[in-house]
């Protein structure tokens, strides 16, 4: 379904559909918001233990939500060419192993 489709069936209930740029600065803001919820659950696992060398099963809580902290590091890792050099540094002043 188009664009178009969506943006009919939206206001043919009396929903305004967003604009393109709404639609993607809201995208955008919900990913950075939860890209620092996973480094905020790397950060307390860093304090805690000193390091960043986690169980692939691990799992962090922060503010009450469970993170899966040890395959969130891995899939960085396997997608590290992928990351943004702000996201690296992030990780990176954690001492992330990349390898």
């Amino acid at each position: 379904m188009g664009a178009a489709a969506h943006s009919f069936l939206l206001e043919s209930i009396g929903v305004e559909a967003p604009t393109e740029d709404e639609a993607v600065g809201s995208v955008r803001r919900m990913q950075g918001e939860r890209w620092a919820v996973n480094v905020a659950a790397a950060r307390q696992f860093h304090a805690w233990v000193g390091h960043l060398r986690v169980p692939r099963k691990a799992v962090e809580v922060v503010a009450g939500e469970q993170i899966k902290l040890g395959a969130l590091l891995d899939n960085a890792r396997r997608r590290a060419a992928n990351l943004s050099e702000q996201r690296r540094a992030e990780f990176d002043a954690l001492g992330m192993r990349w390898s």
